[in-house]
């Protein structure tokens, strides 16, 4: 579950199939029941056919908390804290570092920090096709340290400046489950 209407929609079903939440959030869900193998499959079998994945696996459940606490960061811009991204995670996830950098990086192919920056450019630029923000704006509110900085990583990453990117405007963007690819 990647927003609120995710959340939304998952509640449904479970409500459907009688099941009690007892917490919901991006990306996780506690119900009050055990399931039996026979409501997992078909809990699974109903989120599958709406998008969603069921996961109970531990090591991927680490690596959905690391992704989706990389998108809160990103997009709610925590910006009054100072710790670094290694300590939020590591606090987050209740892990230490190594062993959560470890296993993400043996699951996904790609480092946290490798992750954080693709994500971070696709909602710059999602910011760009909306054209409500400057790019000093952007920059800011996704806590660069300067303009500069940001079109540098930019371009690294995507191969255009930002503002040949906000000049084409063609569907450049990728869903955020297809980031990896």
């Amino acid at each position: 579950m990647v927003c609120n209407r995710c959340i939304m929609v998952v509640e449904n079903e479970l409500a459907k199939l009688n099941l009690h939440i007892k917490h919901i959030s991006l990306g996780q869900v506690e119900i009050d029941e055990e399931l039996t193998k026979a409501e997992t499959k078909q809990l699974a079998a109903t989120f599958s056919s709406l998008g969603f994945e069921l996961i109970d696996d531990k090591r991927t459940v680490i690596i959905e908390q690391v992704k989706h606490l990389v998108l809160d960061l990103i997009r709610n811009q925590h910006n009054d804290t100072n710790l670094n991204l290694s300590e939020i995670i590591s606090k987050e996830v209740h892990h230490d570092y190594n062993y959560i950098s470890n296993l993400f990086s043996e699951v996904e192919g790609m480092t946290i920090e490798k992750y954080f920056i693709g994500q971070k450019i696709e909602y710059v630029k999602e910011l760009l096709v909306y054209d409500e923000l400057t790019l000093s704006e952007i920059a800011y509110k996704l806590n660069y340290s300067s303009v500069a900085y940001l079109s540098n990583q930019f371009k690294k990453v995507t191969g255009l400046t930002p503002s040949h990117f906000k000049q084409i405007k063609e569907n450049k963007r990728k869903p955020l489950d297809k980031i990896n690819d």
